[in-house]
């Protein structure tokens, strides 16, 4: 397996802190408003590395955190809590927003056939562990007290951009767009790990702790629930471009002052999901959810279609017209792929080589684009029906397209349109025009509909 690290820049042959065990860490959404389909295209690429993973022998523990708490309008530390934010704008409490927005993100996960994680866990249930690792630091140093607030000092750490190659100068008040001063901060770049009351007075949700009521910030969130499941070696930290600073130049600052070693190997990131106007974002108000796609019609598998022939490095253009062009394909190749007869002999020696030529792809960082090409490969190939099949149903596996699932539904079969084609048909094989009656045999497949010749004549159904 070889992979993209973004702290080293370059592609990498990805080796575990313990053979074949995976420990894998993707931060989860904050969840005062309804996921866009920006942040959906974030975990699929998620998704598909665990399974890619889970696919070349590896087992994978993964964990993700709930946002409820901490997370702030702006990632200089200012701005209301953007859950506070949500409470506000429904007239609801902090909960209800977080109960709602999280089981509408559940259900958007399962909309596009993506795993949930082995371990969630919510920020507000692991207020202790920040806590704890908070007053080490203090202890250690590497944290200060001002103006209320608990400081994290990146002064102290020389290698504070390692991710990201930022140099200080760059990052000074004014040079980057959210970055403002604090008159508490000892630097600028130094954030905090713990609001009080005399920063916050309205935050609906505070907790007592050594340094007066409050709550967390949201870079300590992570690297708590992080260590507590995960323990203090991390194999792969995700997420979205977006989050590589500040977000996990923080979580790494503190957790290995915390520490005291390295605490993560791999950090791996997908690029964002832009709209013909530029990056897609909830701060634009009006933004594309999977809900509003499937009420234009849009079947959820056919956006993550369109993401996987994209390398998830690369910058998605989304247009209704990319959305409609991919459905073509992807109802063209399910078509093309549930025609396949499971009966049959298994070419054993044929499916070992195109299953490594699978393997090779999904492991040369993610290649899912050389992984559908694959299928199609397959499917023009003289092997048998059988073979095909299998190939295809565990690579789906991986993919998670239901490129096998049938969908019967006769009752919106055109049926006086299909007899006509069959009679159609029929008079091609009279007159020899065999060539005429395979063309109308592929485009009725082309439209999901199948036919099938017996001693009775020729049966059809339909599966799309």
């Amino acid at each position: 397996m070889k992979i993209y690290n973004t702290l080293t820049k370059k592609v990498e042959e990805f080796i575990p802190n313990e053979p074949g065990r995976v420990k894998m860490y993707t931060c989860g959404p904050t969840v005062y408003h309804f996921a866009h389909i920006g942040n959906l295209r974030c975990y699929i690429f998620e998704d598909v590395l665990e399974k890619t993973l889970n696919y070349l022998g590896y087992s994978v523990k993964r964990v993700m955190n709930i946002t409820d708490v901490g997370h702030l309008t702006s990632d200089a530390d200012s701005g209301e809590d953007k859950m506070l934010k949500g409470a506000r704008r429904e007239n609801k409490s902090v909960l209800q927003i977080a109960d709602f927005y999280t089981e509408a993100f559940k259900k958007d996960i399962k909309e596009l056939n993506i795993k949930w994680p082995e371990v969630v866990a919510k920020a507000t249930d692991n207020i202790e562990e920040y806590i704890i690792i908070i007053n080490e630091l203090l202890n250690k140093e590497y944290a200060y007290q001002s103006g209320g607030n608990i400081y994290f000092d990146t002064s102290k750490l020389v290698d504070y951009y390692k991710l990201t190659n930022h140099k200080i100068d760059e990052m000074v008040v004014g040079s980057r767009a959210g970055v403002e001063e604090d008159i508490n901060k000892k630097n600028q770049a130094d954030f905090v790990l713990w609001f009080t009351k005399s920063k916050f007075e309205d935050q609906e949700l505070k907790w007592d702790s050594p340094w007066g009521l409050g709550y967390p910030g949201w870079h300590i969130e992570c690297s708590g629930i992080c260590m507590k499941y995960l323990g203090e070696n991390l194999d792969i930290h995700c997420g979205g471009i977006d989050n590589i600073f500040p977000h996990h130049t923080n979580e790494i600052a503190q957790s290995e002052a915390f520490l005291g070693h390295k605490w993560c190997n791999f950090w791996v990131h997908g690029e964002h999901l832009n709209d013909e106007t530029g990056k897609m974002s909830k701060s634009k108000g009006d933004f594309l959810t999977i809900s509003l796609l499937k009420e234009k019609g849009y079947d959820p598998l056919a956006y993550r279609f369109m993401c996987l022939n994209t390398s998830y490095r690369k910058v998605l253009v989304f247009s209704y017209e990319a959305l409609d062009n991919a459905v073509k394909a992807y109802e063209k190749l399910k078509n093309k792929v549930r025609i396949l007869n499971i009966e049959g002999d298994i070419d054993e020696e044929k499916y070992l080589e195109y299953d490594n030529k699978f393997k090779e792809s999904i492991a040369d960082d993610l290649n899912t684009a050389n992984a559908i090409t694959l299928i199609y490969e397959v499917l023009k190939s003289n092997i048998s029906s059988a073979t095909k099949y299998k190939l295809i149903k565990n690579w789906d596996e991986v993919l998670s397209l239901d490129l096998l699932k049938k969908d019967f539904d006769d009752k919106s079969l055109d049926k006086d349109y299909i007899e006509q084609k069959i009679k159609e048909r029929d008079e091609a094989k009279k007159l020899k025009n065999y060539e005429l009656a395979d063309q109308i045999r592929y485009n009725l497949e082309e439209e999901g509909i199948i036919l099938k010749d017996t001693k009775n004549g020729t049966m059809y159904e339909k599966i799309i």
